[in-house]
Protein backbone atom coordinates (compact mmCIF):
# COMPACT_ATOMS: atom_id res chain seq x y z
CA UNK A 1 0.00 0.00 0.00
CA UNK A 2 0.50 3.64 -0.45
CA UNK A 3 0.23 5.14 2.85
CA UNK A 4 0.53 8.84 4.07
CA UNK A 5 1.44 9.50 7.86
CA UNK A 6 0.44 13.17 8.61
CA UNK A 7 2.80 13.87 11.87
CA UNK A 8 4.95 11.40 10.93
CA UNK A 9 8.02 12.87 12.90
CA UNK A 10 6.46 12.69 16.41
CA UNK A 11 5.89 10.29 19.44
CA UNK A 12 3.62 8.15 17.22
CA UNK A 13 4.03 8.77 14.24
CA UNK A 14 7.52 8.22 13.30
CA UNK A 15 7.63 4.54 15.37
CA UNK A 16 4.51 3.68 12.82
CA UNK A 17 5.69 4.87 9.88
CA UNK A 18 8.85 2.66 10.50
CA UNK A 19 6.28 -0.12 11.05
CA UNK A 20 4.24 0.16 8.09
CA UNK A 21 7.99 0.46 5.99
CA UNK A 22 9.43 -2.84 7.67
CA UNK A 23 5.59 -4.42 6.91
CA UNK A 24 6.38 -3.61 2.72
CA UNK A 25 4.18 -0.22 2.48
CA UNK A 26 5.27 2.53 0.25
CA UNK A 27 5.82 5.55 3.11
CA UNK A 28 5.34 8.94 3.15
CA UNK A 29 6.07 10.87 6.04
CA UNK A 30 4.37 14.52 6.29
CA UNK A 31 5.66 17.17 8.87
CA UNK A 32 5.58 20.74 9.59
CA UNK A 33 7.88 19.25 12.41
CA UNK A 34 6.11 22.16 15.09
CA UNK A 35 6.82 19.21 18.02
CA UNK A 36 10.59 20.31 17.46
CA UNK A 37 10.17 23.55 17.78
CA UNK A 38 7.83 23.46 21.21
CA UNK A 39 10.55 22.01 22.48
CA UNK A 40 12.61 25.00 21.73
CA UNK A 41 9.76 27.49 23.04
CA UNK A 42 9.21 25.33 26.46
CA UNK A 43 13.36 24.88 27.05
CA UNK A 44 13.55 21.31 27.27
CA UNK A 45 14.20 18.34 24.79
CA UNK A 46 13.41 14.56 24.53
CA UNK A 47 15.70 12.21 27.07
CA UNK A 48 16.48 10.40 23.88
CA UNK A 49 18.60 12.47 21.54
CA UNK A 50 16.48 12.70 18.25
CA UNK A 51 18.70 13.01 14.99
CA UNK A 52 17.20 15.09 12.27
CA UNK A 53 14.58 14.13 9.83
CA UNK A 54 17.57 13.54 7.44
CA UNK A 55 19.51 11.35 9.41
CA UNK A 56 16.48 9.61 11.07
CA UNK A 57 15.40 8.72 7.28
CA UNK A 58 18.86 7.81 6.00
CA UNK A 59 19.23 5.49 9.15
CA UNK A 60 16.30 3.59 8.45
CA UNK A 61 17.44 3.17 4.48
CA UNK A 62 20.57 2.15 5.84
CA UNK A 63 19.32 -0.68 7.82
CA UNK A 64 16.11 -1.66 6.02
CA UNK A 65 16.95 -1.05 2.72
CA UNK A 66 13.51 0.70 2.62
CA UNK A 67 12.99 4.32 1.52
CA UNK A 68 10.61 6.45 3.25
CA UNK A 69 9.87 9.91 1.81
CA UNK A 70 9.47 13.21 3.64
CA UNK A 71 7.35 16.21 2.50
CA UNK A 72 7.19 19.34 5.18
CA UNK A 73 3.93 20.50 4.99
CA UNK A 74 2.04 22.26 7.48
CA UNK A 75 -1.84 20.67 6.61
CA UNK A 76 -3.88 23.62 8.95
CA UNK A 77 -2.06 26.47 6.71
CA UNK A 78 -0.80 24.90 3.21
CA UNK A 79 -4.20 23.23 2.09
CA UNK A 80 -3.26 23.38 -1.17
CA UNK A 81 0.23 21.96 -1.30
CA UNK A 82 -1.82 18.76 0.98
CA UNK A 83 -4.27 18.48 -1.53
CA UNK A 84 -1.62 18.56 -4.64
CA UNK A 85 0.41 15.93 -2.44
CA UNK A 86 -2.43 13.56 -2.21
CA UNK A 87 -3.66 14.46 -6.35
CA UNK A 88 0.15 13.30 -7.28
CA UNK A 89 0.86 10.63 -4.52
CA UNK A 90 -2.59 9.27 -4.63
CA UNK A 91 -2.44 6.78 -1.14
CA UNK A 92 -4.54 4.33 -0.80
CA UNK A 93 -4.03 4.81 3.15
CA UNK A 94 -3.52 8.02 5.38
CA UNK A 95 -2.83 8.28 8.90
CA UNK A 96 -3.49 11.84 10.72
CA UNK A 97 -1.12 11.71 13.92
CA UNK A 98 -0.86 15.83 12.51
CA UNK A 99 -2.58 17.22 16.06
CA UNK A 100 -0.99 19.15 19.01
CA UNK A 101 -1.51 15.91 21.35
CA UNK A 102 -0.60 17.45 24.97
CA UNK A 103 -3.50 18.65 27.34
CA UNK A 104 -1.45 20.25 29.82
CA UNK A 105 0.36 22.43 26.29
CA UNK A 106 -3.40 23.21 25.42
CA UNK A 107 -4.31 24.64 28.69
CA UNK A 108 -1.18 26.41 29.48
CA UNK A 109 -1.85 30.17 28.05
CA UNK A 110 -4.31 31.91 25.81
CA UNK A 111 -1.77 31.10 22.76
CA UNK A 112 -1.32 27.50 23.83
CA UNK A 113 -5.57 27.31 23.70
CA UNK A 114 -5.60 29.12 20.46
CA UNK A 115 -3.17 27.28 18.93
CA UNK A 116 -4.47 23.86 19.77
CA UNK A 117 -8.16 24.45 18.66
CA UNK A 118 -6.67 26.11 15.55
CA UNK A 119 -4.00 23.78 14.59
CA UNK A 120 -6.15 20.43 15.16
CA UNK A 121 -9.60 21.74 13.82
CA UNK A 122 -8.08 23.43 10.39
CA UNK A 123 -6.07 20.10 9.60
CA UNK A 124 -8.66 17.65 10.40
CA UNK A 125 -10.69 19.75 8.33
CA UNK A 126 -7.87 20.23 5.43
CA UNK A 127 -7.75 16.66 5.53
CA UNK A 128 -11.45 15.82 4.70
CA UNK A 129 -11.53 17.98 2.65
CA UNK A 130 -8.47 17.16 0.38
CA UNK A 131 -10.11 14.12 0.51
CA UNK A 132 -12.97 14.96 -1.34
CA UNK A 133 -11.50 17.60 -3.54
CA UNK A 134 -9.15 14.94 -4.79
CA UNK A 135 -11.55 12.22 -5.89
CA UNK A 136 -9.07 9.52 -4.28
CA UNK A 137 -10.71 6.90 -2.11
CA UNK A 138 -8.48 6.60 0.52
CA UNK A 139 -9.22 5.67 3.99
CA UNK A 140 -8.50 7.49 6.81
CA UNK A 141 -7.18 6.36 10.58
CA UNK A 142 -7.25 8.91 13.14
CA UNK A 143 -5.34 8.67 16.20
CA UNK A 144 -7.54 10.05 18.80
CA UNK A 145 -7.83 9.57 22.59
CA UNK A 146 -9.93 7.94 25.02
CA UNK A 147 -10.38 11.26 26.94
CA UNK A 148 -12.56 12.65 24.64
CA UNK A 149 -15.38 10.45 27.33
CA UNK A 150 -13.58 12.35 30.30
CA UNK A 151 -12.59 10.44 33.75
CA UNK A 152 -15.86 10.90 35.95
CA UNK A 153 -17.49 7.42 36.96
CA UNK A 154 -20.42 6.36 34.40
CA UNK A 155 -21.02 3.06 36.52
CA UNK A 156 -21.09 1.69 32.89
CA UNK A 157 -18.38 0.13 30.37
CA UNK A 158 -17.94 2.87 27.89
CA UNK A 159 -18.63 1.22 24.72
CA UNK A 160 -16.73 1.46 21.35
CA UNK A 161 -17.91 4.60 20.02
CA UNK A 162 -21.45 4.84 19.73
CA UNK A 163 -24.27 4.37 22.73
CA UNK A 164 -27.49 2.64 21.63
CA UNK A 165 -30.54 5.01 23.34
CA UNK A 166 -34.17 4.87 23.55
CA UNK A 167 -36.62 7.65 23.05
CA UNK A 168 -39.99 8.25 23.20
CA UNK A 169 -42.06 9.89 20.45
CA UNK A 170 -45.12 12.15 20.30
CA UNK A 171 -47.64 9.13 19.96
CA UNK A 172 -45.97 7.09 22.69
CA UNK A 173 -43.98 4.62 21.15
CA UNK A 174 -40.35 4.04 21.71
CA UNK A 175 -37.48 3.87 19.17
CA UNK A 176 -34.10 2.72 19.47
CA UNK A 177 -31.30 5.10 18.27
CA UNK A 178 -27.16 4.58 18.20
CA UNK A 179 -25.40 7.84 18.89
CA UNK A 180 -22.01 8.87 19.56
CA UNK A 181 -21.06 7.95 23.30
CA UNK A 182 -21.30 11.21 24.91
CA UNK A 183 -18.10 12.92 24.91
CA UNK A 184 -16.70 15.41 28.43
CA UNK A 185 -13.55 16.48 27.42
CA UNK A 186 -10.94 17.74 30.10
CA UNK A 187 -8.97 20.27 28.14
CA UNK A 188 -8.68 22.33 25.35
CA UNK A 189 -7.03 19.27 23.49
CA UNK A 190 -9.39 16.40 24.56
CA UNK A 191 -12.11 19.12 23.07
CA UNK A 192 -10.48 19.38 19.62
CA UNK A 193 -11.12 15.68 19.62
CA UNK A 194 -14.26 15.53 20.35
CA UNK A 195 -14.65 17.74 17.40
CA UNK A 196 -12.97 16.27 15.35
CA UNK A 197 -15.74 13.40 16.24
CA UNK A 198 -18.55 15.30 14.81
CA UNK A 199 -16.37 16.16 11.73
CA UNK A 200 -15.98 12.38 10.96
CA UNK A 201 -19.70 11.74 11.25
CA UNK A 202 -20.12 14.53 8.98
CA UNK A 203 -17.74 13.36 6.13
CA UNK A 204 -18.82 10.16 6.30
CA UNK A 205 -22.49 11.06 6.26
CA UNK A 206 -22.27 13.46 2.80
CA UNK A 207 -19.31 12.38 1.18
CA UNK A 208 -18.71 8.60 2.29
CA UNK A 209 -15.35 9.22 3.30
CA UNK A 210 -14.06 5.56 5.09
CA UNK A 211 -13.02 6.71 8.55
CA UNK A 212 -11.44 4.76 11.34
CA UNK A 213 -11.16 6.71 15.18
CA UNK A 214 -8.89 5.11 17.50
CA UNK A 215 -9.65 6.32 20.65
CA UNK A 216 -6.28 5.81 21.87
CA UNK A 217 -4.64 5.45 26.42
CA UNK A 218 -2.05 6.89 27.89
CA UNK A 219 0.95 5.54 25.90
CA UNK A 220 4.01 3.85 27.89
CA UNK A 221 7.18 2.99 26.28
CA UNK A 222 9.76 4.17 23.76
CA UNK A 223 11.06 1.91 21.71
CA UNK A 224 9.61 -0.66 19.42
CA UNK A 225 11.14 -3.51 17.53
CA UNK A 226 11.89 -0.85 14.26
CA UNK A 227 13.25 2.02 16.50
CA UNK A 228 16.14 -0.25 18.16
CA UNK A 229 17.85 -0.58 15.38
CA UNK A 230 20.10 2.27 15.25
CA UNK A 231 20.40 4.87 17.67
CA UNK A 232 19.53 7.10 14.84
CA UNK A 233 16.00 5.93 15.15
CA UNK A 234 15.40 5.95 18.30
CA UNK A 235 12.07 7.73 19.32
CA UNK A 236 10.88 10.68 21.69
CA UNK A 237 10.80 10.27 25.24
CA UNK A 238 9.26 13.15 26.52
CA UNK A 239 9.33 13.83 31.03
CA UNK A 240 8.43 17.00 31.32
CA UNK A 241 5.07 18.29 32.61
CA UNK A 242 3.31 19.24 29.47
CA UNK A 243 4.38 16.36 27.35
CA UNK A 244 5.34 13.60 29.07
CA UNK A 245 3.05 10.45 30.03
CA UNK A 246 2.51 9.64 33.72
CA UNK A 247 4.01 6.11 33.44
CA UNK A 248 7.15 7.23 31.33
CA UNK A 249 7.76 10.25 33.76
CA UNK A 250 7.42 7.50 37.02
CA UNK A 251 10.06 5.61 35.33
CA UNK A 252 12.44 8.96 34.29
CA UNK A 253 11.88 10.09 37.87
CA UNK A 254 12.78 6.88 39.43
CA UNK A 255 16.02 6.38 37.06
CA UNK A 256 17.19 9.85 38.09
CA UNK A 257 15.94 9.93 41.94
CA UNK A 258 13.61 12.73 41.77
CA UNK A 259 10.33 11.83 44.06
CA UNK A 260 7.63 10.34 42.13
CA UNK A 261 4.61 13.30 41.40
CA UNK A 262 1.43 11.92 41.67
CA UNK A 263 -1.19 14.83 41.70
CA UNK A 264 -4.01 14.44 43.98
CA UNK A 265 -4.73 11.20 45.77
CA UNK A 266 -3.82 9.43 42.51
CA UNK A 267 -7.11 7.79 42.42
CA UNK A 268 -7.48 8.20 38.84
CA UNK A 269 -7.94 5.37 37.12
CA UNK A 270 -6.24 5.75 32.95
CA UNK A 271 -6.20 3.00 30.06
CA UNK A 272 -2.97 2.24 28.54
CA UNK A 273 -1.09 0.83 25.67
CA UNK A 274 2.15 0.39 24.89
CA UNK A 275 3.97 2.02 21.78
CA UNK A 276 4.66 -1.43 20.36
CA UNK A 277 0.68 -1.85 20.37
CA UNK A 278 -0.07 1.49 19.49
CA UNK A 279 1.85 0.87 16.20
CA UNK A 280 0.43 -2.83 15.40
CA UNK A 281 -3.58 -1.32 16.25
CA UNK A 282 -2.39 1.34 13.46
CA UNK A 283 -1.40 -1.01 10.81
CA UNK A 284 -4.50 -3.45 11.29
CA UNK A 285 -6.79 -0.43 11.27
CA UNK A 286 -4.98 0.38 7.63
CA UNK A 287 -5.08 -2.59 5.99
CA UNK A 288 -8.80 -4.09 7.41
CA UNK A 289 -10.46 -0.94 6.51
CA UNK A 290 -14.05 -0.12 6.38
CA UNK A 291 -16.03 -0.56 3.37
CA UNK A 292 -17.40 2.46 1.24
CA UNK A 293 -20.60 3.37 3.09
CA UNK A 294 -19.96 1.99 6.22
CA UNK A 295 -20.57 4.32 9.35
CA UNK A 296 -17.03 5.48 10.95
CA UNK A 297 -15.55 3.03 13.25
CA UNK A 298 -14.67 3.97 16.37
CA UNK A 299 -11.92 1.79 18.00
CA UNK A 300 -10.74 1.82 21.76
CA UNK A 301 -7.31 1.35 21.19
CA UNK A 302 -5.87 0.35 25.02
CA UNK A 303 -4.92 -3.00 26.70
CA UNK A 304 -5.19 -2.51 30.30
CA UNK A 305 -6.43 0.27 33.14
CA UNK A 306 -4.77 1.49 35.97
CA UNK A 307 -5.03 3.84 39.08
CA UNK A 308 -2.50 6.51 39.25
CA UNK A 309 -1.21 5.75 42.97
CA UNK A 310 -0.58 1.98 42.24
CA UNK A 311 1.75 2.48 39.60
CA UNK A 312 3.27 5.00 41.21
CA UNK A 313 3.66 2.34 44.73
CA UNK A 314 4.92 -0.27 41.71
CA UNK A 315 7.66 2.67 40.45
CA UNK A 316 8.76 3.54 43.97
CA UNK A 317 9.16 -0.42 44.81
CA UNK A 318 11.41 -0.81 41.56
CA UNK A 319 13.56 2.11 41.69
CA UNK A 320 13.52 2.71 45.81
CA UNK A 321 12.18 6.28 45.30
CA UNK A 322 9.37 8.06 47.17
CA UNK A 323 6.58 9.63 46.36
CA UNK A 324 5.60 12.95 46.51
CA UNK A 325 1.61 13.79 46.07
CA UNK A 326 0.81 17.18 44.96
CA UNK A 327 -2.36 19.11 44.22
CA UNK A 328 -3.83 18.31 41.45
CA UNK A 329 -4.09 20.93 38.50
CA UNK A 330 -6.48 19.42 36.57
CA UNK A 331 -10.47 20.00 36.99
CA UNK A 332 -11.50 16.30 37.54
CA UNK A 333 -12.83 13.65 39.57
CA UNK A 334 -10.36 12.57 42.67
CA UNK A 335 -10.86 8.97 42.56
CA UNK A 336 -12.80 7.56 39.30
CA UNK A 337 -13.21 4.10 37.91
CA UNK A 338 -12.54 3.34 34.07
CA UNK A 339 -14.70 0.09 32.40
CA UNK A 340 -14.16 0.43 28.41
CA UNK A 341 -14.78 -2.24 25.75
CA UNK A 342 -12.31 -2.63 23.32
CA UNK A 343 -13.09 -6.03 21.23
CA UNK A 344 -12.61 -4.29 18.14
CA UNK A 345 -8.87 -4.39 17.55
CA UNK A 346 -8.71 -7.62 20.03
CA UNK A 347 -10.80 -9.85 17.51
CA UNK A 348 -8.62 -8.59 14.57
CA UNK A 349 -5.60 -9.76 16.20
CA UNK A 350 -4.33 -7.89 18.40
CA UNK A 351 -2.02 -9.77 21.35
CA UNK A 352 -2.41 -6.90 23.81
CA UNK A 353 2.03 -6.38 25.74
CA UNK A 354 1.13 -5.56 29.24
CA UNK A 355 3.03 -4.44 32.19
CA UNK A 356 5.69 -6.61 33.39
CA UNK A 357 8.84 -6.27 35.22
CA UNK A 358 10.95 -6.55 32.41
CA UNK A 359 9.04 -4.32 30.15
CA UNK A 360 9.18 -1.34 32.81
CA UNK A 361 12.71 -2.11 33.57
CA UNK A 362 13.56 -1.60 30.05
CA UNK A 363 12.31 1.64 29.68
CA UNK A 364 14.04 2.54 32.96
CA UNK A 365 16.85 1.55 31.90
CA UNK A 366 16.51 3.86 28.96
CA UNK A 367 15.79 6.58 31.03
CA UNK A 368 19.02 5.93 33.09
CA UNK A 369 21.34 5.65 30.24
CA UNK A 370 20.07 9.17 29.13
CA UNK A 371 19.71 10.48 32.65
CA UNK A 372 22.60 13.30 32.12
CA UNK A 373 20.07 15.15 29.46
CA UNK A 374 17.45 15.49 32.40
CA UNK A 375 16.53 19.06 32.85
CA UNK A 376 14.97 18.52 36.45
CA UNK A 377 13.49 22.12 36.40
CA UNK A 378 11.08 21.05 33.71
CA UNK A 379 9.69 17.59 35.41
CA UNK A 380 7.06 19.48 37.41
CA UNK A 381 3.81 20.25 36.01
CA UNK A 382 3.05 24.14 35.62
CA UNK A 383 -0.07 24.31 33.11
CA UNK A 384 -3.10 24.64 35.49
CA UNK A 385 -6.71 24.08 34.71
CA UNK A 386 -8.49 26.70 36.13
CA UNK A 387 -8.79 30.33 35.61
CA UNK A 388 -6.23 32.89 36.88
CA UNK A 389 -9.03 34.54 38.64
CA UNK A 390 -9.66 31.44 40.83
CA UNK A 391 -6.25 30.13 41.52
CA UNK A 392 -5.91 31.13 45.04
CA UNK A 393 -9.00 29.33 45.87
CA UNK A 394 -8.18 26.42 44.37
CA UNK A 395 -4.45 26.26 45.57
CA UNK A 396 -6.18 26.93 48.67
CA UNK A 397 -8.63 24.42 49.06
CA UNK A 398 -5.80 21.93 47.79
CA UNK A 399 -4.09 22.92 51.12
CA UNK A 400 -0.70 24.92 49.17
CA UNK A 401 0.12 28.54 49.30
CA UNK A 402 -0.34 30.78 46.08
CA UNK A 403 3.27 32.32 46.78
Amino acid sequence: MKIIVLGGDGFCGWPSALHLSARGHDVMIVDNLSRRRIDMELGVESLTPIASVKERLAAWEACSGKTIHFRCIDIANDYSDLLELIKDFRPEGLVHFAEQRSAPYSMKSSDTKRYTVYNNLVGTQNVLCALVESGVDCPLVHLGTMGVYGYSTAGATIPEGYLTVKMQLDDGQWVEREILYPADPGSVYHMTKTQDQLLFHFYNKNDQLRITDLHQGVVWGTQTEETIRDERLINRFDYDGDYGTVLNRFLMQGAVGYPLTVHGTGGQTRAFIHIQDTVRCIAMALEHPPACGERVRIFNQLTETHRVRDLAKLIARMTEVEIHYLPNPRQEAAENELKVANRCLLDMGLNPTTLDTGLLREVHDIAKKYASRCNKERIPCTSLWISRGNDDRELKKAGVSSS
